[in-house]
């Protein structure tokens, strides 16, 4: 069923056979996200919590779990494209802040994050969170997200909800589903299969195994590269006669460039969910095991790009023809990845006697990505030795998560309401973050076109312990009052201590109105990747290395190692229901972060413009970080500079959640679920912290020019935090039901977003994208009573977001893409994506 409540999920009369689980959540489900109490249900929940089961998962049209919540939850923002690497894992947010902020859990117990960082810059910069793209949606019974502040119930980085994924546990039946589609003119091509199977263990246990297997295809939506043709596509007149002899038989001209697209992937999943009850005690096991394939293409290299003259260790632009080209048609190098991920959780749970419940667990994550440059060169190489291999091995990242917890619950009758449950218990945490080198070849010099390898110097392993111990009170005084209280201590091997609390509250004044509201504080410890993640980021023009934040090298310009964050969060919200299957919620909350971990814009080394005061961006201390750092930048690129993360800031985000939900019943024109949800989000940088001394710009003989160092984060860093996401998001949707047919119909609207770019540092250009309704509709039809088939399209208009608009400079050449490709919208900022409407077709069975 396609609506969605935070009180629940109302499934419709005359839904199809073909789902084992399509009777969805109601009033009466309990959940168990959000508080330690048992018995609780959704509609009960003193915090806003939405509730998806699993027939609502199955109406939405791309396999993969981040869409599929993108269209379900207003205030989760999945990522639509990702700059290097990142393509290759894409990302989601909640209630507009970093990936890191949001807890994933499944089957309560914490989900070990992805080994991809998100380096570059834009609204998922610094994301390292779990990749929700190996949980098969088929394995899943219901999904459980509480958009709320839960550090001190669920650890430090459940900053801004938690979302947790509940699998199936039936324990006899076959389901799955095939299914195929297409961008329209986009590519994309998209094909996918799911399995479920499930049979009793014993006379009292389950054993069920879901098996997923995805293949997606390239998709191309870019424009012009404007270091080939013209604005109007027309091969560049100020192109020397080599060049233009060479250019114009590049493949696809004029479209040359390639990268703007999504990356093509096989991905297969496998998991498992089981459980044995030894009379009051349940021993249960789940698990998961994925690998994904992928490769994304990057910047064009033009066909001069790597040359070499016959005088061994001379090269240049293409002036004669003795000179050596590696390839006369230029090359679309891509960035490529072999990603592992595995996770295991065992564990014991029930009553010990005295009415007192434990549940003990253990749990072991590990993510492995191999990287590889592909159907590329190394110049250097090549122009040293007249040779260079064409692939390249880059290293790895891997991160790991081992995680072992004890709950214990207790029921007390102390004459209230309702008995005050006490829950306690106690949890240890070990993470790991390792960099491993590359191939000779990927390290010579700066490395392959595109990607260079992590050099030695980059490489390493570090790790840290967590120790925590958490107490929670839960009870109503009186029948109509509910109070939730949690306090949790935590140590971490690196920072030190803190403690947390949460406190909530509830008053139903009567069956149609309720009063609720929650204030916490929170800590969130900075990832080991944003700590210790160091690699040199390249385009055609352009070397940036990504300093890390702990390194000897960051302290030559200033800064620090990374702090913890704090937050401190409130909301307030009611539930009100004026009319039987009528529901309205409303929820505001703001959430201030302290110390806020972020990526600070390019501090330039060479190819910075000047700031308003007039002075040069350009500062010769950081080709001095660069070096203690290890690394080596191309010669022919004309910027360099670093990057790195931070605690920069202080952010304040406030908004609102409102949804509304009905059932109707047409009678012999079938059953109508109605909902309408929606948030408002929106993020301010309250505080911005002053740059280093070290990044004081001075004059030629090296004296501090007046006017202080410059700013910590550029206008296109804050533009992201700011503007990068849409503050408005609205979904309405109607599932329609009767006999064998039912159809969803789904609007989303999406709010304004916009983003400051510059090409040198100094000078600065607005992108946008404005407001925009995508139409998402699914029909379907029960062929028989185990076999369903459905159509439908997502974004069935095509909407497409606005061309960037070109700008030219003094050589005619847009200056918002510094020479690079000229992109239909920018990218990361489009929160629809820049692919436009896919189209697909889906067969679901069960038996």
């Amino acid at each position: 069923m396609p609506s969605l409540a935070p009180a629940a999920v109302v499934e419709p009369a005359g839904t199809p056979a073909v789902d084992s689980n399509a009777a969805g959540p109601d009033e009466s489900d309990i959940i168990v996200t959000g508080t330690r109490a048992s018995g609780i249900t959704a509609a009960e929940s003193a915090a806003p919590i939405k509730v998806l089961d699993a027939e609502t998962l199955q109406h939405v049209g791309q396999p993969n779990l981040n869409s599929v919540l993108q269209q379900l939850i207003p205030s989760f923002t999945a990522e639509s494209f990702g700059g290097d690497t990142a393509n290759l894992t894409l990302s989601a947010r909640l209630r507009g802040l970093s990936p890191n902020h949001a807890l994933v859990l499944v089957n309560g117990k914490r989900r070990h994050g992805t080994s991809n960082l998100h380096v570059l810059s834009g609204p998922f910069q610094g994301g390292a969170a779990p990749d929700l793209d190996f949980i098969s949606p088929e394995s899943i019974k219901r999904i459980e997200v509480l958009e709320d502040g839960a550090a001190a119930q669920y650890g430090s980085d459940a900053i801004a909800g938690v979302i947790n994924i509940i699998l199936k546990d039936d324990d006899e039946g076959i389901s799955g589903n095939a299914t195929g589609g297409q961008y329209y003119k986009t590519g994309g091509a998209t094909y996918a299969g799911s399995l479920h199977f499930a049979t009793k263990l014993g006379e009292d246990g389950f054993f069920n195994v879901t098996l997923f297997h995805r293949f997606h295809d390239f998709s191309q939506g870019g424009g012009l590269d404007t270091r080939v043709t013209d604005v109007n596509g027309v091969l560049r007149t100020d192109l020397s006669a080599a060049q233009q002899a060479l250019y114009k038989n590049i493949p696809g001209f004029p479209y040359v460039n390639k990268i703007n697209g999504d990356a093509k992937q096989y991905l297969t999943n496998a998991q498992f969910n089981s459980g044995y009850k030894f009379g009051n005690i349940e021993a249960y096991s789940f698990g998961s095991y994925s690998r994904r394939v992928a490769s994304a293409y990057e910047n064009l290299r033009v066909p001069d790009r790597v040359i070499a003259s016959p005088v061994l260790g001379v090269g240049g632009t293409l002036t004669t023809p003795g000179e050596l080209i590696f390839n006369p048609l230029g090359f679309n190098p891509r960035e490529g990845t072999r990603e592992d991920d595995f996770g295991i959780t065992g564990g014991v749970k029930g009553e010990l006697g005295g009415g007192f419940h434990f549940d003990l667990s253990t749990t072991y994550g590990d993510d492995k990505n191999s990287i590889s440059t592909i159907d590329s060169a190394n110049r250097s190489l090549f122009v040293d030795t007249h040779f260079t291999p064409t692939n390249f091995y880059d290293g790895f990242f891997r991160a790991t998560e081992w995680t072992t917890n004890l709950d214990l619950t207790k029921e007390f009758d102390v004459g209230m309401a309702t008995p005050l449950t006490i829950a306690g218990g106690a949890e240890y945490r070990r993470n790991s973050y390792q960099i491993g080198s590359g191939d000779p070849g990927s390290i010579y010099k700066e490395g392959g076109q595109s990607y260079p390898g992590f050099r030695p110097s980059d490489a390493g392993i570090h790790d840290r312990k967590n120790y925590a111990i958490y107490g929670d009170l839960s009870v109503s005084p009186v029948e109509k009052l509910k109070l939730d209280g949690a306090v949790r201590y935590e140590h971490y091997t690196d920072f030190g201590s803190t403690v947390t609390g949460k406190g909530t509250a509830r008053y139903d004044f009567s069956d149609g109105f309720a009063l609720r509201g929650t204030v916490s504080n929170g800590f969130r410890a900075p990832t080991l990747a944003e700590e210790y993640y160091s690699a040199t980021n390249v385009s055609p023009t352009s070397a940036f290395v990504q300093l890390p934040a702990n390194s000897a090298a960051a302290k030559l310009l200033g800064f620090g190692n990374l702090k913890p964050e704090k937050s401190t969060n409130f909301s307030f919200g009611t539930v009100i229901r004026p009319a039987p299957k009528l529901t309205f919620t409303i929820d505001a909350y703001q959430i201030r972060i302290r110390d806020r971990i972020l990526g600070t814009g390019t501090v330039y080394s060479s190819g910075g413009g000047t700031d308003a005061l007039g002075r040069s961006l350009n500062f010769p201390v950081v080709q001095t970080a660069i070096v203690a750092n290890g690394n080596i930048l191309d010669p022919t690129v004309t910027q360099t500079g670093v990057n790195i993360f931070t605690n920069g800031a202080t952010t304040r985000t406030r908004g609102i959640d409102v949804v509304a939900s009905y059932a109707s019943d047409f009678e012999s024109y079938g059953t109508v679920n109605w909902t309408v949800s929606g948030n408002y989000n929106e993020t301010k940088l309250t505080r911005v912290g002053v740059a280093p001394v070290q990044l004081t710009p001075v004059n030629a003989a090296g004296a501090p020019v007046a006017g202080g160092p410059i700013a910590l984060f550029d206008k296109t860093s804050q533009s992201l935090l700011e503007d990068g996401s849409p503050k408005v998001k609205i979904v309405g949707s109607a599932f329609w039901s009767l006999d064998r047919f039912s159809a969803t119909v789904r609007e989303t609207f999406f709010g304004t977003t916009s983003a400051l770019y510059s090409p040198d540092g100094g000078t600065y250009f607005l992108n946008r994208v404005g407001p925009a309704f995508i139409s998402d509709v699914e029909l379907n039809a029960r062929l028989t009573r185990s076999i369903q088939l459905s159509v439908g399209a997502n974004n069935l208009f095509n909407r497409k977001a606005p061309t960037v608009t070109l700008l030219p400079n003094g050589t005619g050449r847009p200056a918002i893409s510094n020479g690079g490709n000229v992109f239909d919208a920018p990218l990361g900022i489009t929160p629809y994506g820049t692919n436009g409407g896919y189209y697909y077709a889906r067969l679901n069975f069960a038996f």
